[in-house]
């Protein structure tokens, strides 16, 4: 059994748990945009310690996704999983021995998961976004992409559940006061996904066995979550209780796939 849980999304910090549910349970971090002690106060919510993760995945350089990672890994000994690019990116820091790497298309065996990056369009080094699997749940993990490309859709296909980006609303960020370069990057091909952009990669993914659909990593100020969850009902023909949107600072509960 396989079951996830944002701890928080959004531009202040993003780290999501996944599990495999057994005897031996096996946690699996993705990204950790957070201080160490909120990192730790929020694991402490879960009802878990970070001594509980037996290892992270790291998207992508940007802070908001990296955070403590590196004192994470350090103190508790955990190893890190990261594409190349990305800890080029970080100015290539030492993990002592704790840094793996990742790659578009190899699988990552970790316990009861297996993970499978795949490359996303984006503002970064070499960004990477996955699927998890525990061989009978897939749980798509998408954030921090300026566009789907049919590599990115190919990956999604079957996935039981999706946490995907809805960044922003178009007409939101245009009338935001945002310089007219930074609405230029969030909005363009390598920047992020808005609430209709993220409607059509649901319904070109979704199937009758698509279990959760979690609205994540929402613009504090250029997006709303009746916005995103509308667009994501527009595109599934569903009820808008059937979108669950991941909170700066709450997340989301656990979600069994």
């Amino acid at each position: 059994m396989l079951r996830f849980k944002s701890l928080g999304s959004g531009s202040s910090g993003n780290a999501t748990l996944v599990q495999a549910v057994g005897p031996r349970p096996f946690r699996l971090l993705v990204d950790c945009g957070l201080g160490l002690r909120q990192l730790s106060y929020r694991l402490d919510e879960a009802g878990l310690r970070p001594d509980d993760i037996h290892a992270v995945f790291i998207t992508h350089e940007h802070g908001d996704h990296i955070g403590c990672a590196r004192s994470l890994s350090l103190r508790y000994r955990i190893p890190v999983w990261m594409s190349h690019g990305t800890h080029a990116a970080l100015g290539a820091p030492d993990f002592d021995g704790l840094l793996q790497t990742a790659r578009d298309g190899e699988p990552i065996a970790l316990g009861g998961l297996q993970l499978t990056p795949f490359t996303v369009p984006h503002d970064a080094r070499e960004p990477l976004q996955l699927t998890c699997t525990d061989g009978s749940a897939k749980l798509g993990i998408l954030t921090d992409l300026g566009h789907a490309t049919v590599h990115v859709l190919a990956h999604l296909k079957a996935c039981d559940a999706v946490l995907l980006e809805c960044n922003h609303d178009s007409e939101l960020l245009s009338q935001s006061g945002y310089p007219p370069f930074l609405k230029q990057r969030v909005g363009g091909q390598h920047g992020h996904l808005s609430n209709v952009a993220a409607g059509n990669i649901a319904s070109a993914v979704a199937h009758g066995g698509l279990k959760h659909l979690v609205a994540a990593h929402l613009s504090a100020q250029n997006n709303r979550p009746d916005l995103a969850q509308a667009a994501m009902c527009q595109a599934l023909h569903c009820q808008r209780d059937d979108i669950v949107v991941a909170d700066a600072v709450s997340g989301t509960p656990w979600l069994q796939v």
